[in-house]
């Protein structure tokens, strides 16, 4: 089963961590983002492989976009 990861805030896109294809376990950071000068890692809620990243450094996301999915 698919987890769509998305974006809680709105934030630009600092670092990411990861890559597609990547194996990840639950709490590893995918991406770091950024708002009001602090930097927000967002960590994956379950195990498994990262097959889509939707975003790059440098994004300005909204709340609710999407940032990865892992499957």
């Amino acid at each position: 089963m698919a987890e769509d990861v998305r974006a809680e805030m709105v934030s630009t896109v600092f670092e990411v961590v990861v890559s597609e294809g990547q194996v990840v376990a639950e709490g590893d950071t995918l991406v770091i983002l950024e708002s009001m000068k602090m930097e927000i890692p967002v960590l994956a809620e379950s195990s498994g492989t990262v097959t889509s990243l939707g975003v790059n450094v440098g994004d300005v996301i909204q709340q609710g976009d999407l940032i990865a999915v892992i499957s």
